[in-house]
């Protein structure tokens, strides 16, 4: 279990690889508190996850002031930069609304937006860092576990997911592949990796059993290592 009191020191000294750019950098640096706001919004801490929102809030205030008007390269040449800035600002500003009346569920999937422009940004000006492939993976997480009963439910449904967690099972291995060297030096980066890696493996065999009871435990197990990931480390 987290310490709550520790999280938010946890994420600020989590090692990040440097973008090479002002703009990218910065997004970085204010993505912690955007990640404790996913976790805190997930569970039922209404004061942690407005304490959260509320520091990521400020993070990308300071990004909007220093780079809003004269944005530096590669995000120079972007016509919907500022319009993105502004996008970003108003899920803030909503989920701080919906936090305030303890709607922390809604407030959860207002700020999954964010998370879609920030990497809409980075991807039309040609930028990669290792947050994407943690959002591609969770991106076909969310299929696999949304849609895996009602998968499951449907004509060839074990041969369906099956083939929907071979997709997760490749992007689990972009998440060690794609790791900065200063991650995979990292003991607890590592073994948090191997735990996504687990869920999946065990996922993978519970569809070879076909056995729909064993994979809907599978299932089950596949959210709480990569939420533990992504938040220290995604």
């Amino acid at each position: 279990m987290f310490k709550p009191a520790l999280i938010l020191g946890l994420l600020l000294v989590t090692a990040q690889a440097s973008a090479a750019d002002p703009i990218t950098d910065a997004m970085q640096k204010a993505y912690g508190p955007y990640r404790a706001a996913l976790f805190k919004t997930n569970s039922n801490s209404q004061t942690e996850a407005l304490q959260a929102v509320t520091q990521a809030q400020q993070g990308w205030s300071q990004i909007a002031t220093q780079f809003g008007a004269k944005p530096a390269a590669p995000y120079d040449r972007d016509t919907d930069f500022a319009k993105s800035l502004a996008e970003v600002s108003k899920v803030y500003a909503k989920a701080t609304e919906q936090i305030g009346r303890n709607e922390l569920a809604e407030a959860h999937e207002t700020l999954e937006h964010a998370r879609d422009i920030m990497s809409d940004m980075r991807h039309r000006n040609n930028v990669s860092i290792y947050s994407d492939h943690m959002n591609a993976y969770h991106a076909q997480m969310e299929v696999v576990l949304i849609d895996g009963p009602k998968t499951l439910a449907g004509p060839h449904g074990m041969q369906e997911l099956t083939a929907q967690t071979g997709a997760l099972e490749f992007l689990a291995v972009r998440l060690k592949t794609e790791a900065p060297a200063e991650y995979l030096q990292n003991e607890e980066f590592n073994a948090m990796l191997k735990m996504v890696e687990k869920s999946v493996a065990e996922l993978k065999a519970a569809l070879f059993t076909n056995d729909a009871s064993q994979v809907k435990v599978a299932l089950g197990k596949l959210k709480a290592p990569y939420s533990k990931l992504f938040l220290k480390f995604g």
